[in-house]
């Protein structure tokens, strides 16, 4: 978004996953339509040595950064079995471009083969604790959550090869046997754009994210100012849902 202030679209985009549901949690039930009309869920897929559930969107720069490597990725895995689905839990109203329809062209430009879903109550994302686009949940065979974390470090703008380091090593641990290590980078990306009056509050940074911390219950909204040290003022839009702050200096958190 361009406006007076300097670099609202980056404040506004980097939101990072809140981790909070916790390593060994069952996967959250859902049935959602897929962009055919078909109900989905992860019973469908009874008996599957993995199961990924993935938020995404059409319009984030983020996913489009990853998309396709993401497509490419999951191909490889659904070939060995892995579930995997797509959730847009996006406010399609106030986000057209997350709407059903132009999710059904999503699917036909990114070439993604698994079924992509429209959470429209959003409470599928609550359940999941999710806060970004993307977010990743990988579960085992048994439902249980075992990653919930980043593609790999590649960013927009940063440089770094989109390769799905992280996420292909959590699928390969689970696939082979093998225990997916604790320690897991959170996903970052564009905030869920939650319907007016539905946003789930303000999320607790994951413990990785040393130094941070929430200031519970707060919104920054219309013309109030953050600075970021060395960068300037910034306005922060109502839009921005979570709220992170620096614990130390009252600075958003970025990374």
């Amino acid at each position: 978004m361009k406006t007076g202030y300097a670099d609202v679209s980056y404040c506004m985009a980097r939101t990072p996953s809140t981790m909070l549901l916790p390593l060994g949690a069952e996967a959250p039930y859902f049935r959602l339509p897929d962009t055919e009309g078909r109900w989905v869920s992860l019973e469908d897929f009874s008996g599957a040595p993995a199961y990924l559930v993935m938020f995404i969107c059409n319009h984030c720069p983020y996913v489009k950064h990853i998309r396709a490597e993401l497509a490419r990725l999951c191909r490889e895995y659904q070939q060995r079995g892995v579930a995997i689905v797509g959730i847009n839990s996006n406010d399609a109203q106030q986000y057209p471009d997350d709407s059903p329809e132009q999710m059904k062209e999503e699917v036909r430009r990114a070439g993604y083969t698994f079924p992509y879903l429209y959470d429209e109550t959003q409470e599928v994302a609550k359940a999941y604790r999710a806060a970004c686009t993307p977010d990743f949940f990988l579960f085992d065979r048994n439902r249980k959550l075992v990653y919930r974390g980043q593609f790999d470090d590649s960013r927009p703008g940063n440089g770094l090869p989109v390769t799905g380091r992280d996420l292909k090593a959590a699928l390969d641990a689970v696939l082979g046997g093998r225990p997916v290590p604790e320690h897991q980078k959170p996903s970052l990306g564009c905030n869920i754009k939650w319907k007016p009056g539905n946003e789930p509050g303000v999320f607790p940074l994951s413990p990785t994210w040393g130094g941070t911390a929430p200031v519970a219950g707060r919104k920054l909204i219309g013309s109030e100012v953050s600075h970021h040290a060395g960068r300037g003022p910034r306005r922060l839009e109502s839009e921005i849902e979570p709220v992170f702050l620096r614990s130390d200096r009252g600075l958003p958190a970025i990374r």
